[in-house]
């Protein structure tokens, strides 16, 4: 399945995509994808129902967050090698965990806003994680029952705040408004047959930035739930981020960073697609 939020900002109805790729309103069904409602009796509602039968939404209604209200919005810094090399790091040994606030979390193809004075802005395309079941202290070979589907961020990061003004911990520079784009769906973990082979890339205008594939993760997807278990309660609607490939910004020779104007396209195989322009 692919599962979104759709309508204006704070009036956004749960939908599905059909078999046409036409949005259908669930809110008969759900009252929204959000912490109470992302599980697995939830799949179970949506099966039985007949998804024709729906209203239809129209397709030029703006796509919201994929998740309303998560209670948590994980990161995972320098998760692919390439990436930490061209960031001059060594790979790391453990997960580098950060926290995004949720504050940041914007709409697919909604603005992304410049922080105040910013010159350092950065863009990262991601593999995003959903939890659909509480994950505590669990094992590697028990992640997938914890797994509710996943999505595209957008990791937009700050590098000045997130590096030179940190005082040692990244939040700074990945909390700022709308440095969090997510979706445009939620796909269920079914639709992924092979979730460590999906290729990602990112454009900034028009011309390609960043391109991997999830299998050059240091971590991988399954680790990082089991990992992240063990240190905080998973809990549904959880958003866990998982790092970037090669081909940001600050790893660029001359740097480059975003600008007023500028436009980003990012997608993931059978993610969808995100589109935003930088204000």
């Amino acid at each position: 399945m692919k599962l979104l939020r759709v309508g204006n900002i704070g009036k956004e109805k749960p939908a599905i995509l059909d078999k046409n790729g036409l949005f259908k309103d669930l809110s008969t069904i759900i009252s929204d994808f959000n912490p109470d409602t992302i599980n697995f009796n939830t799949l179970k509602k949506i099966n039985n129902t007949d998804i024709e039968k729906l209203s239809q939404i129209p397709g030029n209604t703006r796509i919201g967050p994929c998740v309303l209200k998560p209670e948590k919005f994980i990161g995972i810094g320098l998760n692919y090698h390439d990436h930490a090399k061209e960031t001059g790091a060594n790979a790391p040994k453990e997960p580098i965990v950060f926290f995004k606030a949720n504050s940041s979390i914007n709409g697919p193809n909604d603005n992304v806003c410049l922080p105040k004075g910013s010159v350092k802005s950065d863009w990262e395309v991601e593999l995003g994680i959903i939890i659909g079941k509480e994950a505590k202290n669990i094992s590697k070979d028990k992640s997938i029952d914890h797994i509710f589907g996943y999505c595209i961020v957008n990791d937009v990061s700050e590098r000045e705040y997130q590096l030179e003004k940190s005082g040692g911990q990244w939040d700074k520079g990945k909390a700022f408004d709308t440095f969090g784009p997510i979706g445009p769906y939620i796909v269920t973990k079914d639709e992924i047959e092979d979730v460590q082979n999906l290729n990602l890339e990112l454009k900034l205008n028009g011309k390609l930035m960043q391109q991997g594939n999830t299998k050059s993760m240091i971590f991988d997807v399954y680790y990082l739930v089991s990992y992240l278990s063990y240190f905080m309660t998973l809990m549904p609607g959880d958003i866990i981020t998982t790092g970037t490939p090669p081909g940001v910004g600050m790893g660029k020779k001359p740097q480059i960073f975003l600008k007023s104007g500028d436009d980003i396209a990012l997608k993931i195989d059978k993610l969808g697609e995100q589109k935003q322009k930088v204000v």
